[in-house]
């Protein structure tokens, strides 16, 4: 039998003895951590007070013990696992990741100064989990594998390599006249029903990543089966990781769904390979601190929203990237309040990623699929991913639509009279084939090389004396 002395020279024995496995040792370690006892003194809505113990924020603390419910011999109240949002001198506040109902006052509470793992390694392809990391596909449990913290600081900006090389996601308004490069974060802006989830399905199937992390938070539970059967298929289930945390579920959970999906694709960039991570969506992430803020008595500011949201979107988002041994390529979608881009999330997160694509309203109700607004999206890493040939076709492109845009009611009311314009003539023209070019139906996947081919030639015509 091996033992673990007390003390400083505890674990030596297990970690001298180099064929005992480490998670052995990390479960002996977890058993012989002492269990200090509180009580829960307060419940208010969704939130607790607990007393007795000292604590920090973001350490796990379990909620009651196994009993019978009054009036009930059959029914039992389970402890709960829950979390420390906020302490005060005495006190602390604590969220659950379950439901409170049925908690008394005065039940105990136990800490063991730990916090949230997540699982890594290969055996997480395939595999579908909670917002905890915790399989919920009825798979083989991954209580051996390996596992990290569930918070990372983000690599060092100095250490970065620079993204130079281009990233096809198969989409041609993207490929073309968007370029994403591999290690770029793009963020997806739209107001609901415009598209978002559909788009982001096209960029799971058409990108040639090595791996895929799909993180949805807080949406809608249909959507899990859709993505799996209509969007990964088997074949790109082998090689995603899906993270589900949907909006019936705790604050605690949606939000750390994100950072669970996260750090999954930073242990894959450590060991060497690309990755993909799709987020949706960042809004219902910032929703999701926005109760746990409020609950810890933060204050609201911009929209109800309290401090503690927009300190927290560039530590996620900065976590995605380039590094030293592999890439992370990140897309967010970003639900706007109103079909407002400038509302105070789209606006935080635009000014963080490297890059934005708006999707309209109008474009979508003229049928119009993907319903992507070139002249109000942006690639920040374009011209560092793309040949100067390549940057003066998509130049082009984009300052035809620009003119077509201004001169649209001149033209649609008959108050413009051709050839009074030549550049107006040439963007009337062309206007239609440009918005063939933009158009693309979900399931069809675009050939980058052939994109770039046919938007030359469509650019090469003349407008006729």
């Amino acid at each position: 039998m091996i033992m673990l002395s007390q003390g400083r020279n505890a674990g030596t024995v297990a970690e001298k003895e180099h064929w005992l496995d480490p998670v052995v040792v990390s479960r002996i370690r977890q058993a012989a951590r002492p269990t200090h006892l509180g009580q829960l003194v307060r419940v208010v809505g969704l939130h607790a007070e607990i007393s007795g113990l000292s604590v920090g924020v973001g350490d796990l603390v379990t909620i009651g013990s196994e009993r019978v419910a009054a009036g009930s011999v059959r029914s039992t109240v389970p402890p709960i696992l829950a979390e420390v949002v906020a302490a005060d001198p005495g006190r602390a506040t604590v969220l659950p990741y379950g439901d409170l109902h049925g908690r008394r006052i005065g039940e105990d509470v136990r800490t063991s100064g730990e916090q949230l793992l997540v699982p890594t390694g290969q055996a997480l392809l395939g595999r579908i989990l909670d917002g905890l990391g915790r399989p919920i596909d009825g798979g083989e449990s991954l209580t051996n594998v390996g596992s990290v913290s569930l918070h990372h600081p983000p690599p060092d900006p100095l250490s970065r390599p620079m993204v130079s090389d281009p990233m096809h996601v198969g989409v041609r308004a993207i490929d073309t006249m968007l370029t994403c490069g591999r290690g770029q974060r793009v963020g997806i802006l739209a107001g609901s029903g415009v598209g978002k989830s559909s788009l982001l399905s096209m960029l799971v199937r058409g990108s040639d990543a090595d791996v895929t992390v799909l993180a949805l938070v807080g949406e809608r539970g249909r959507e899990v089966r859709e993505f799996i059967e209509n969007d990964l298929g088997s074949e790109g289930l082998k090689t995603a990781v899906l993270v589900v945390a949907t909006s019936d579920q705790p604050a605690l959970v949606r939000r750390n769904s994100a950072y669970v999906a996260t750090r999954i694709a930073e242990a894959f960039r450590d060991d060497g390979l690309h990755v993909n991570l799709l987020m949706d969506s960042v809004t219902r992430f910032a929703m999701a601190q926005r109760e746990i803020g409020l609950a810890a008595g933060e204050v609201p500011t911009a929209r109800g929203y309290p401090p503690s949201v927009f300190g927290l979107l560039p530590g996620l988002l900065e976590r995605a990237g380039t590094s030293a041994q592999g890439s992370i390529t990140g897309f967010y979608t970003v639900l706007v309040e109103g079909d407002d881009l400038n509302d105070p999330i789209g606006d935080s997160v635009r000014s963080i990623l490297d890059g934005h694509i708006s999707l309209t309203r109008s474009l979508a109700n003229a049928g119009h699929f993907p319903s992507i607004d070139i002249l109000q999206s942006a690639s920040r890493v374009a011209k560092s991913v793309t040949t100067l040939d390549q940057q003066s076709l998509a130049a082009e492109a984009r300052r035809l639509l620009a003119v077509y845009d201004s001169a649209r009611d001149l033209v649609e009311v008959g108050a413009y009279s051709p050839g009074a314009d030549s550049t107006i003539d040439r963007a009337v023209l062309l206007d239609p084939a440009l918005q063939d070019f933009l158009r693309q139906d979900l399931h069809d996947s675009a050939d980058a090389k052939q994109a770039w081919s046919q938007l030359a030639t469509l650019l090469s015509l003349e407008v006729a004396a």
